[in-house]
This record gives C-alpha cells, structure tokens and sequence, in this order.
C-alpha cells in the first residue's frame, strides 16, 4: 500500500474510533476528559506551526490560549453576550494582543524570542491571577453557559459537546493540513531553515512571522 493512502487508513481509523468512543465510555468523565484531550490537542497544532514549521520558540502559547477561553467566560457570564458571537470574538481578541506581542518580539531572534515571548506568557498569568475585578482572579469565571444549539442540533449534553470538540479538531487538522502544503507554508519552513535565505529569496520575514 502506498505511504499516502496508508496515512489516509491511519486517519480514518483513528476518526472512527474517536466517533464510536462515547459509545464504549463507562461514563460521562471519560468523555470529559477526552474533550480536554482534543482541545490540548488543538492548542498543539497552533504551537507547532509556530514552533515546528516556522522555528520560534514561543513561550506563551498557552497566555494566548487562556486569553480566547477568558474571553469567552467573561463575556458569556459578567456581559450576557451570546455564546457564538462571545466565541467568534475571543478569537479576535487574542489575535489582536498576538499581533501586538508579535510585532515587538518578533524583532528579536532565537533566545532574546524565547525569553521575552515567556515573559509575555508570564504577564498574562499575573493579569489573570491578581485582576480579580476583571478576570474573577484566582476563584475563576463561574457559571459559564454550554454552547447554545445550531438548528436541530443542541449541545447541552456532554456527549454533544465531545463531538463538537471533535469536529473543532478536525476542521484545525484539515486547515493546518492546507497552510503547511500551501506556499505560506512553505515560507514558514524557509524561514525555519535560514532567515537569511528565505529574505534573498523575497520572504517578507516580519510579515510571515506575525502573521
């Protein structure tokens, strides 16, 4: 069999054993796990673009992350907005402050990159911790609403929510799948290679970068 249609095996495989999992899980726990597995997972495909295909080694992955679910427990809870619109906008928030992080640490280079982008990552750990008017503090945001249904389709369970996480996971998979084969992500692994060769071949470095 051909490695690609091996690979394509593989995958389907793994997707139907993710698709029959609650039907074999002992409980409701397992399935909550699992869901936090997939999310984890997700936030391991944003770090590797940056870190396997581009070559920064940013520390604070996971301050951007908690930035987005922030963002959706505060607005939910403390301003009533609607989930999907809360959700659309904490991904435009923790774009906005990654663009803002971005265009000042990305000017630096190897580990002068890696120790400011943990820095970073370490503010926003402060932010949260000691902001208690704004982000609860260390008590947290309580009550935050399930995702509201799509048409027939309601996601008060947690079985629904796991297959709504899982259909996250695969459509990140399949982007991600389209960025790196794609000339943006070839520019990416150039710029892992040699910065230098990627500029005389007419890589924008900041943009590529930043973005």
């Amino acid at each position: 069999m051909p490695a690609a249609h091996l690979h394509k095996a593989l995958l389907a495989a793994l997707l139907g054993l993710a698709l029959a999992f609650p039907l074999v899980a002992a409980n409701d726990y397992y399935l909550y796990v699992m869901s936090l597995a997939y999310i984890m997972a997700v936030a391991a495909l944003g770090l590797n673009l940056i870190l396997g295909y581009t070559g920064q080694l940013n520390l604070a992955h996971a301050g951007f992350m908690a930035i987005g679910a922030y963002t959706v427990g505060l607005l939910t809870v403390d301003y009533g907005v609607p989930y999907w619109i809360a959700f659309l906008a904490a991904g435009l928030v923790a774009a906005a402050v990654g663009f803002v992080a971005g265009v000042i640490s990305l000017r630096l280079k190897t580990h002068y990159f890696a120790i400011f982008t943990l820095c970073v990552g370490f503010i926003i750990y402060l932010v949260i911790e000691k902001a208690d008017g704004l982000t609860h503090g260390t008590v947290g945001v309580i009550g935050i609403p399930a995702p509201p249904g799509l048409g027939p389709v309601q996601f008060a369970s947690t079985t629904a929510q796991y297959y709504l996480i899982l259909a996250f996971l695969v459509a990140s998979l399949w982007l991600m799948s389209r960025i790196v084969h794609s000339l943006l992500g070839r520019s990416f692994v150039a710029i892992r290679n040699s910065e230098d060769l990627a500029e005389t071949l007419g890589i924008n470095l900041m943009r590529i970068k930043v973005l």
